[in-house]
């Protein structure tokens, strides 16, 4: 943060455009994994009904071990899913309706960035400045941003 402007990566966002700063825990959305599990497990049954009625009641026992464990995995990966932790999360949200989402693995740090943002919005002459590094982040980028017509880095 430099020059009353908020960098986030190559993004600079002016501090008295800034609408929005909170820090919270990210929860997965169950009830949409949920879905997500029950349609392909819905799938992987229709699946199952065609192999038995063209084969003539029973799967060909070659692919009842491999349809097993298909259905075995896609449990296991959406129970995964459905297990997974709240993710700390900063979110800076704009007058224009761009949302900023910062991740860190410590909630603290994230309130600290946080007061630090507002601090300087109510001190014009505050700077500072704080480097966060992408850990291994499988969801995707630390910065996203969405907004009018901007999806945002995808990775």
């Amino acid at each position: 943060m430099r020059q009353r402007m908020l960098w986030v990566g190559a993004a600079a966002f002016p501090l008295h455009n800034l609408s929005r700063i909170e820090a919270f825990r990210l929860k997965p959305d169950r009830s949409a994994i949920l879905l997500d599990f029950l349609k392909w497990l819905a799938i992987a049954a229709v699946v199952y009904v065609a192999i038995s009625v063209t084969s003539g009641g029973n799967p060909p026992e070659e692919l009842r071990s491999p349809l097993l464990v298909i259905t075995l995995g896609l449990g296991v990966f959406f129970l995964a899913r459905l297990f997974t932790a709240a993710k700390p999360i900063l979110a800076v949200e704009t007058a224009g309706g761009s949302l900023i989402a910062v991740t860190l693995p410590d909630m603290n740090e994230l309130l600290a960035i946080a007061g630090r943002i507002v601090h300087a919005i109510d001190h014009p002459g505050a700077e500072f400045t704080r480097t966060v590094f992408q850990i291994s982040n499988y969801n995707g980028p630390v910065v996203q941003q969405r907004g009018n017509m901007n999806t945002g880095f995808r990775g």
